[in-house]
Parts: C-alpha cells; sequence; structure tokens
C-alpha cells in the first residue's frame, strides 16, 4: 500500500489544499431588516425567488421583522451571489458570508 506523501509547509500543494478547502464551505445569503419594504412584499419576493411556501416564507419574514436579519438561502459563492443580486434587484437589503 503506497502512502500519500504529505505537502510541506509553505509549498504550493498545501497552498491549493486550503484554498480549496475555504471555497468548498457552504456561503449563505442573509436578508437584512429595513425600513422600506412592507413585509408582505417581502414574503412575497421569498415565495417568488426561492420558491418558499407561504407559511415559510412568512417565517423568514418575520425573522427579518423581529431579529434583523434572516437566512434565505445557502449553497456555493456563485450561487449564493447570484441570489444577493435578485434580492437587490427586488428591492431587499441582502449580502452572503460563508457559513462557518
Amino acid at each position: 500500500m503506497v502512502t500519500p506523501a504529505r505537502a510541506r509547509p509553505g509549498t504550493r500543494e498545501e497552498r491549493d489544499v486550503h484554498t480549496k478547502d475555504a471555497t468548498d464551505s457552504p456561503w449563505v445569503t442573509i436578508v437584512w431588516d429595513d425600513p422600506v419594504n412592507l413585509m408582505s412584499y417581502v414574503t412575497y419576493v421569498f415565495q417568488k425567488l426561492f420558491g418558499y411556501s407561504e407559511p415559510e416564507a412568512t417565517k423568514l419574514m418575520l425573522q427579518v421583522h423581529h431579529k434583523g436579519k434572516a437566512v434565505v438561502s445557502s449553497g456555493s459563492r456563485e450561487s449564493m451571489e447570484v441570489d444577493v443580486t435578485k434580492c437587490h434587484s427586488a428591492g431587499l437589503w441582502a449580502t452572503m458570508q460563508q457559513d462557518r
């Protein structure tokens, strides 16, 4: 049985492994509370953009309203960038961050 060689600290192989691990971690889209949008509109947007049922969209909207934010989607960095852009297009305040 052959044992794979370990990467030496500071080598290209070690840096590539760390970079890959960081990009493979799930990312989340967070919608933040704002003084502009009606709660009914936020519920509607969650249903249309993310396919949530009305009860689930309402639950997330109330979380945004009462706690100031809610995680509305998770996945790869690229897909979260798309979700944040969709939220912005709908007039919602949204950001993304790596879920740790």
